[in-house]
C-alpha cells in the first residue's frame, strides 16, 4: 500500500494515512465512516486509496447539491447503499437586511472562520444576486444559530431549507491548447491571455495563487495533470492533459479555463 504515496505529492501524505485509516476503519468495524467536507483534490486521492470496486469497502460522495465542490466521503461496507440522509448536511440560508447593507461570499467564508471552524465543517457557499446560502454538517446547526449573528458589521440569521432549495449554477469549462517552456506555475499562470510571466510570479509572491485549493507562494512549483489552479481575481484553471513536447522541447498542455 506504501506504493500509493509515489503518486501523489510528499506534502499530502498527511491526508492519504487520514484517508487509509478511515478505510482500515470501516474494514474492522464494518460500519459505514463519515468525513467533513472535503475538496476534489482530496476525493481524487480518496478514490485512489479505496481502489477498485471489488473491494470490500467503497466510497460514496455528497455535498448537498448537484454541482456542489466541496462533498463529504461516506466510506461504507459493499453491500451498503447509502440514501441522501445518511450525509448528514443542511442547507442554511443567510437572512440580512438586503435594503441597508450588503454581504459577499468572501465576507460569510471569514465570519464562519472566525468562529473557530474547521473548514471541512462546511461546504459550499451558494449565491444568487443578493440571495446567500450555505451547507453545513448538520451536527453543526445548532452552534451556528447560537453563534453566527453577524457577517463582519451586518446582523445575520439563518433559516433552514430544504436542499431541493439549493441556488446553485453548473460550472461551464472551455478548452484551451498552449505551448510553455516549463511546467513551472510561473509559466503555465503566465501563459493565460492578458497575463505575462512577471505578473503571475507577482500573484504567486503576493499569496493570491492556489494549486488544488492551497495557496502556493513558490514560482518555480512544478504543475502536474489533473492540478486546479486558482488566480484571486482572475478565475480558475485546470490542467486537463500534458500532451508531449516539441521539437523546442515545449511542453503542449490542455487547459480547461472556468468560464
Amino acid at each position: 500500500m506504501n506504493d500509493i504515496y509515489q503518486h501523489f505529492r510528499p506534502e499530502e501524505k498527511e491526508f492519504i494515512d487520514k484517508a487509509l485509516k478511515w478505510k482500515q476503519q470501516v474494514t474492522d468495524m464494518y460500519a459505514p465512516k463519515l468525513t467533513g467536507f472535503l475538496n476534489p483534490r482530496e476525493r481524487q486521492i480518496i478514490r485512489s486509496v479505496v481502489g477498485s470496486a471489488a473491494e470490500d469497502v467503497r466510497v460514496s460522495f455528497y455535498g448537498g447539491h448537484p454541482s456542489a465542490e466541496r462533498k463529504r466521503a461516506l466510506f461504507h461496507p459493499s453491500y451498503f447503499e447509502p440514501a441522501q440522509t445518511d450525509f448528514d448536511v443542511e442547507l442554511l440560508e443567510i437572512d440580512y437586511p438586503q435594503k441597508f447593507a450588503s454581504i459577499s461570499h468572501p465576507h460569510i467564508l471569514g465570519s464562519l472562520m472566525g468562529l473557530g471552524l474547521a473548514r471541512e465543517k462546511f461546504g459550499d457557499i451558494l449565491s444568487e444576486q443578493e440571495r446567500f446560502q450555505v451547507i453545513v454538517a448538520k451536527e453543526l446547526t445548532g452552534y451556528l444559530h447560537a453563534h453566527f449573528d453577524h457577517v463582519g458589521k451586518v446582523p445575520v440569521k439563518l433559516i433552514e431549507k430544504m436542499l431541493s432549495e439549493a441556488v446553485y449554477s453548473v460550472e461551464e469549462w472551455r478548452e484551451q491548447a498552449v505551448t510553455v517552456s516549463s511546467m513551472r506555475l510561473d509559466v503555465v499562470i503566465g501563459s493565460l491571455p492578458s497575463m505575462s510571466r512577471q505578473k503571475a510570479q507577482q500573484l504567486i509572491k503576493s499569496g493570491a495563487v492556489k494549486v488544488n485549493w492551497k495557496a502556493v507562494d513558490q514560482t518555480s512549483f512544478e504543475c502536474e495533470q489533473g492540478d486546479m489552479l486558482s488566480v484571486r481575481g482572475i478565475g480558475r484553471m485546470k490542467i486537463l492533459s500534458i500532451d508531449g513536447q516539441t521539437k523546442k522541447e515545449k511542453w503542449r498542455i490542455r487547459l480547461g479555463i472556468l468560464k
